[in-house]
């Protein structure tokens, strides 16, 4: 059975930095692309980041130059970084392993996805 798992997620006030991470089981981690995904409340799927199983990486315009997706295939992790939070990162986010080319699309289905964690919640506010 494939897991992933977030954990990281909370309140942070705006410029504050948060760590995400995403431990897998279950699927050779390291074959995988994978991306972080968010959900802001009422509104639709978008696609943060992007690592690609060579390392290749992707942002969104959205958060370029703020957040830093990583992996270490050792250990079966995915990690954002993010700084400079706005409170306009305010979402729940996901660890989820895109079937396709996310970042050319504009929007996103869950079935654009294979594995999917629970999410783990980010707030930013003062």
């Amino acid at each position: 059975e494939v897991q992933l798992v977030e954990s990281g997620g909370g309140l942070v006030q705006p410029g504050g930095s948060l760590r995400l991470s995403c431990v897998a089981s279950g699927l050779i981690f390291g074959s995988y692309d994978m991306s972080w995904v968010r959900q802001a409340p009422g509104k639709g799927l978008e696609w943060v980041s992007v690592i690609r199983s060579g390392g290749v990486t992707y942002y969104a315009d959205s958060v370029k130059g703020r957040f830093t997706i990583s992996r270490d295939n050792t250990k079966n992790t995915l990690y954002l970084q993010m700084n400079s939070l706005k409170t306009e990162d305010t979402a729940v986010y996901y660890c989820a392993t895109p079937r396709r080319a996310i970042w050319t699309m504009d929007r996103l289905r869950r079935a654009d996805f294979g594995y999917w964690g629970r999410g783990t919640q980010v707030t930013v506010s003062s």
